[in-house]
């Protein structure tokens, strides 16, 4: 604990906790519409790169999200961020459940992608500042609250989808967003104090005089690393459902494999947090990048009920980590006071990435009639995230893990 006793206090855990609550009920909006897909597709009568749209259209919305809504947290706090985002979420829903057309639908997710970002980068940079010594096991406490989210609700709503429809599943969402996740957000209205705030800038200025990239250029690098390895995970994440439809399994299995897939992301997010504590965010995100490109290639000889269920959950445990370790290189080589736009940028690109992925997968499914090419396309890009942080990692030293003054 630091010696003014805020940073990896109890009251952190607490309210690490409520992130965690909170993350879990607001990322719901980038679940819902991947295991609504089919039957949107149905519905519409579209093609399955169409019926990709509203994903596009709310993973654009995400992204966006994570840079404005990080900017404005660094400002005002994250709570009022997150009442506004439950309001914009919870309107996007039901305004989506009346919608009457693919435009329509794809127009108002991303209004609900805009809200749902609140959830995710800002929520996380928050946490962020509360913790040192920890840090890493915190963030990725926090960020494997979008993965519980979308191993919790696909199965919750996959009952109502199969008897009432996807409309009464939005509107059944548009009522329970409001009622969670407004009065959490109010139990986290404290801010960390301005003397722990400079004591953590001090140490991310002397991590940032041993990179050899400037904060400018190494946000940068980070983003198109974090496009590289988001439309490989995307593949599977945003078309396992549709995967399954194909191949006669049905939408109830796809939504049980892509439940698996997450649940074993959250374990990956907190065993990479664990090791981002001892060895730093660049070699964590390495690792995770470098196993889900060996998950990626599982996929391509296994088509059966069993093994799907196998290499999905594998694909989870590989790659649950990525996420969360651009968060945590930000915060080691970046200002604190920055640290909601500069994460929320990184994430946002993260975002664009899975966006550009889940179109064109299905783009290549449509010009191929099956998703062969889409999981080799998704391994070429992953091999440009591990190119770039190999880059990363060959040009820079670690950064320091404490400093004189700081720990007790």
């Amino acid at each position: 604990m630091t010696r003014d006793g805020v940073l990896d206090s109890r009251y952190s855990w607490v309210r690490l906790g409520i992130t965690l609550a909170i993350a879990t009920v607001g990322n719901v909006g980038m679940w819902s519409i991947i295991v609504i897909m089919p039957a949107v597709q149905a519905e519409f009568g579209v093609a399955r790169a169409d019926a990709s749209l509203p994903y596009t259209l709310t993973m654009i919305g995400f992204a966006l999200g994570n840079l404005l809504i990080g900017r404005a947290v660094d400002r005002y706090g994250v709570t009022y961020a997150l009442i506004g985002a439950a309001a914009a979420i919870s309107a996007g829903f039901g305004l989506a459940a009346l919608s009457g057309s693919l435009w329509t639908l794809s127009l108002v997710q991303f209004l609900i992608g805009l809200g749902s970002a609140a959830s995710f980068g800002p929520l996380i940079a928050d946490v962020s500042h509360w913790f040192y010594r920890r840090r890493g096991i915190a963030v990725a406490i926090a960020a494997s609250g979008n993965y519980l989210s979308g191993a919790i609700w696909p199965m919750l709503m996959a009952g109502v989808l199969a008897d009432h429809g996807w409309r009464t599943v939005y509107g059944l969402l548009a009522v329970l967003v409001v009622v969670i996740m407004m009065p959490l957000a109010l139990l986290i209205r404290r801010r960390v104090p301005a003397d722990a705030a400079a004591r953590a800038d001090t140490m991310a200025s002397q991590n940032a005089r041993i990179a050899a990239f400037s904060p400018r250029n190494l946000q940068m690098l980070l983003g198109l690393a974090g496009i590289g390895c988001c439309v490989a995970m995307s593949m599977p994440q945003v078309h396992i459902v549709s995967f399954c439809v194909d191949l006669g399994y049905g939408p109830a299995v796809g939504a049980e494999m892509l439940s698996l897939m997450l649940m074993g992301g959250v374990v990956s997010r907190l065993i990479s947090g664990l090791v981002a504590d001892r060895m730093g965010g660049v070699r964590t995100l390495l690792i995770g990048s470098a196993l889900q490109c060996v998950a990626l290639f599982l996929y391509l000889p296994f088509d059966g009920l069993v093994s799907l269920y196998i290499v999905s959950l594998v694909f989870g445990l590989a790659q649950g980590g990525i996420v969360p370790s651009y968060a945590l290189i930000v915060r080691e080589y970046m200002p604190a006071r920055e640290a909601g736009a500069r994460v929320g940028f990184v994430i946002m690109a993260t975002i664009l990435g899975m966006a550009l992925g889940g179109w064109m997968t299905g783009w290549i499914y449509d010009l191929t009639g099956s998703y062969q090419m889409a999981f080799l396309n998704g391994i070429a890009w992953n091999f440009l995230n591990i190119g770039i942080m190999l880059m990363i990692l060959l040009k820079s030293r670690s950064p320091r893990r404490s400093a004189p003054g700081l720990t007790a």
